[in-house]
């Protein structure tokens, strides 16, 4: 297995560099079930911050890219089940994907809830307000 760094998900999903994404491309398909690519929450909580703001990728857009990765046999996505939740609620309920994340991954933790001062991710992705 060998890990897969946001930049090289970004050339080969928005195939935007003559140079890199050509190389990207040829890495990620080279991967197999058997020699399987590694993506980390924190490479995907940038592959979305850097598709949203960067490319000015919508909502559902970037929703697909994710559901496109979680799919995948070729690629290990770090907490999958709940980075597939965390998608649902950044689709559907308007959250932030980090705050969608941060929370999901709280909840399969154990956490009871988790606390925040953010109004957006108070609102949207389930958290509670400090008291």
């Amino acid at each position: 297995m060998i890990g897969l760094d946001t930049n090289v998900l970004v050339r080969y999903v928005m195939q935007d560099d003559p140079r890199q994404s050509p190389r990207a491309t040829r890495l990620i398909e080279s991967l197999t079930t058997e020699h399987p690519g590694f993506v980390s929450v924190v490479a995907l909580i940038e592959l979305v911050w850097v598709l949203s703001g960067s490319y000015g990728l919508g909502r559902a857009q970037v929703v697909t890219v994710l559901e496109l990765l979680l799919r995948s046999k070729e690629l290990v996505v770090d907490q999958a089940a709940v980075v597939a939740l965390a998608a649902r609620r950044f689709a559907d309920h308007g959250a932030d994907f980090a705050d969608a994340l941060i929370e999901r991954l709280g909840a399969a933790a154990g956490c009871e809830a988790t606390m925040s001062f953010d109004l957006g991710a108070l609102k949207a992705a389930g958290m509670r307000p400090v008291p």
